[in-house]
Formats: structure tokens, C-alpha cells, sequence
């Protein structure tokens, strides 16, 4: 079969990635094309836009880009009338994704979503717009089968999350191997900093959680360089001899660490999936931010929170979060009945979530519903 499958970012390349060498492995004579990334391409794609095109983030940032992102969308239905796809897969990216889905249903294409959008966070009225447009939906958060089915009437699937297949796909470096790779100091615990993947964000970041690392003499802080950006943009962060980078190895980096700094997003549960007590971050557009506070109605922002339907991790949203607040609840996390909670939590987590095998029954079940 023919297969047109569409993510946007970092973490749908990612997943999408994984989707297609399980789509491979069940259909011999699958044919793909996607947007995506480096991973989707090296993984068997036919790359037709990389994710790095369309990386806007926030609302000012989306209003700026509105003629790009019309531009993109008029090249992709013209993309896929000329591939022709027994079926489309959406890989989250709502924005995109839903304006896609609608004219690919209107065509008379399969129709397929995998990892759902996060209507349960804000704008709950798509679900109509998925009621209409989606065939298929394929979800990866336990909570998110009952939201579908029993508030809203909507049948989905729940396969597990991809990234414990993400996690078991990636070969992780030793400890020695992984410190001396990176010049990094042998006897010095490391505090990772995942401070996201788009420029504007990871610049905020930044510059707030280095703002901590004189209060840790005794750790060393390694910056985790994200996929979408140079290893030249990080070299302004690395002046002190007390901060690394790693580029492309997130998941060694947390596998050697002893805590880490977070901003949320989908890095705060592979966090938790590496058993690496974290604080969340975020600071936003002050525009966008109040923009968000007014559409999104969940008590958390981190996943891990969300499942666990608690606080397991502590979140320093905006305002909150400032040098005093992180150095402290840095602190916390190190050592302490505040780390050994969230140790424990993580085991409960790991339980809600299952194994391994999200990607391959997603594709087994596109395969079969097309």
C-alpha cells in the first residue's frame, strides 16, 4: 500500500519514524512519503518537507508565518492528489493536521490519526471537526480512550505510548565511553537541562536554568542540543567549565544523569521513563501565555502530572519560575523523601502506560482498517 504520513516536529519525527519501520516489517510492499525529518527519511521515507520549515511556535509567532503556512498547506493537498495514498496518517501538529484532514476526507482518502490531538487541554470543540474528518484514531494516553469514548461517544484505539519503543530502538552509550566523549568530569554527578527544541524557547531556558549552577558546585549541568538546532547556537551557553552539550544523544544523557531540568513538553516523560527525578519549566510569550491561561483547562501542564492525575514533579510555570524557585526545588530532587516519591511514582507511571509495542500494533490496525 501507498502511505502519506504528516508530523510536524521534533517528537512526531520521532514516533512517525518508528511507525514507518513497523508499516515496513507488516507490508513488504509499502511505499511512503512523508513530512517529517532525518528520522522518517533514514527510516524508509520519501521525505517531501522537513519539520524544520514549519517549527512556529506560540500565537505571535503562528500569526507572523501565516503566508508560509497557507503556502504549505496548498503544497501539501497538491502533494497528495500526486502521490495518491491508499491512506493518510496524521502524527499530532493539530494546526496543520486537521485542515489537511478535512480536505483529504472530503477526496475520499483513509484518514488515520496517530497521537492524538490535545483537545482534552484546550479547544475541546475540535472533537467535532475529528467526529467528521478522522476515520481512524489511534491514542496514546490511557486517559485519552475514556475522554473519546465515554464523554464524547467517539471510538479510538489505545496502543501504548511510542516512546517506550523510542526508548528500546536507541542504542545508549556507556557511562565511561559517554563521559569521555563529551569531555565530561568523571566523579561529578550530572543534572541534564532539556530546555526544548525551537530557538526562542531554548534561548528562555537557558539562560534561567544556568542561572542555578553556581548554587551546585559539586554536579556538572549538560545541556541536551536538540535535532532541529546548530551545535553553534548552543556555544553562548557553554563559557562555564561547569556546563557540557551533548548533541543527538537526549537518551544517553539521561540514562548517565542524576536529575534534570525540564521544559514540559513531551521531554518530561521520557524523564520519567529513564527514572530521572526532574523539575518542570515554563515560561512563555507573556502575550501567549495569557493567551494559553485562558484556553487550556488542565491543572497540570507536564505529562507525568496528567497521568498520574497529581503532582508527582514540581512545575514552575511563568512567574514562578525564577532562580530562587529552581535552585530550590533543584535541591529537593538531589537527594531526599521528595526524590525518593518520585521514584516511586515513576514505577506506578510506567504500569499506567504498558510496554513496548506501540508503533507496531498502530501500523498492524492502520494496515487492517485502510
Amino acid at each position: 500500500m501507498r502511505y502519506y504520513i504528516i508530523a510536524g516536529e521534533a517528537s512526531g519525527d520521532l514516533h512517525g519514524s518508528n511507525l514507518i519501520k513497523a508499516l515496513k516489517n507488516q507490508d513488504e510492499e509499502a511505499e511512503i512519503r512523508c513530512w517529517g525529518g532525518d528520522l522518517m527519511q533514514d527510516a524508509g521515507g520519501q521525505l517531501a518537507k522537513h519539520y524544520k520549515e514549519m517549527a512556529f511556535m506560540g500565537f505571535l509567532e503562528v500569526i507572523k508565518n501565516i503566508p508560509t503556512i497557507f503556502k504549505n498547506i496548498a503544497f501539501c493537498k497538491e502533494d497528495i492528489q500526486s502521490f495518491n495514498p491508499d491512506v493518510v496518517i496524521f502524527i499530532d501538529f493539530s494546526g496543520f493536521n486537521l485542515r489537511i484532514a478535512k480536505w483529504a476526507k472530503k477526496n475520499g482518502y483513509s484518514t488515520n490519526y496517530y497521537i492524538s490531538p490535545q483537545i482534552w487541554a484546550s479547544r475541546e470543540n475540535r472533537i467535532k471537526k475529528i467526529k467528521r474528518d478522522i476515520d481512524n484514531m489511534y491514542v496514546i494516553l490511557p486517559f485519552e480512550k475514556d475522554f473519546y469514548e465515554k464523554k464524547h461517544g467517539y471510538p479510538v484505539h489505545f496502543v501504548g505510548h511510542p516512546l517506550f519503543d523510542a526508548i528500546e530502538n536507541t542504542t545508549l552509550v556507556d557511562a565511561e565511553t559517554f563521559r569521555k566523549g563529551h569531555g565530561l568530569q568523571k566523579e561529578k554527578p550530572i543534572v541534564a537541562l532539556l530546555p526544548g527544541s525551537r530557538k526562542q524557547e531554548v534561548q528562555k531556558m537557558l539562560d534561567i536554568m544556568l542561572s542555578v549552577i553556581n548554587g551546585f558546585p559539586e554536579y556538572q549541568f549538560v545541556i541536551a542540543g536538540a535535532p532541529s538546532l546548530s551545535d553553534e547556537f548552543y556555544a553562548p551557553f557553554l563559557k562555564n567549565d561547569q556546563v557540557g552539550f551533548v548533541s543527538n544523544q537526549t537518551y544517553s544523557l539521561l540514562k548517565h544523569s542524576h536529575a534534570a531540568l525540564v521544559t514540559s513538553g513531551t521531554a518530561t516523560l521520557e524523564t520519567a521513563l529513564f527514572e530521572i527525578p526532574q523539575v518542570v519549566c515554563y515560561k512563555g510569550n507573556w502575550v501567549s501565555y495569557q493567551i494559553a491561561k485562558r484556553i487550556i483547562t488542565l491543572d497540570y501542564i507536564s505529562l507525568v502530572n496528567l497521568i498520574m492525575e497529581k503532582e508527582v514533579i514540581k512545575e514552575l510555570i511563568q512567574s514562578e519560575l525564577n532562580s530562587k524557585n529552581l535552585k530550590d526545588e533543584l535541591s529537593k530532587i538531589i537527594v531526599g523523601k521528595t526524590r525518593e516519591g518520585i521514584l516511586e511514582d515513576y514505577k506506578a507511571l510506567k504500569k499506567k502506560l504498558g510496554g513496548k509495542g506501540a508503533s507496531q500494533l498502530a501500523a498492524e490496525l492502520i494496515i487492517k482498517n485502510a
